[in-house]
């Protein structure tokens, strides 16, 4: 199974509709709180190469994008095999 990260903010539906997916699919998963002025928040836009929104999903080290990312994944049916699932 490929590792799953990702950064969320609460109160984000954005975020909540990502990891409700991601849950959905009985992915393993490190959900990392990323509040604005964190060091956290700082890890993701770096790692994303400045992304500013949230959620930022990370399979494997490799940016994926964020929860429209994810869903055009989902609707082209791209994203089990990205996840190791199905």
């Amino acid at each position: 199974m490929p590792k799953v990260e990702i950064y969320t903010q609460p109160g984000c539906p954005y975020c909540v509709r990502a990891v409700r997916l991601l849950q959905s699919k009985g992915v393993t998963f490190e959900e990392i709180t990323a509040l604005h002025g964190t060091e956290a928040r700082s890890t993701a836009i770096s790692r994303s190469g400045g992304h500013m929104t949230m959620p930022q999903l990370f399979v494997d080290g490799k940016f994926i994008g964020g929860c429209d990312d994810m869903m055009a994944l989902e609707r082209g049916g791209k994203l089990d095999a990205l996840l190791g699932v199905g």
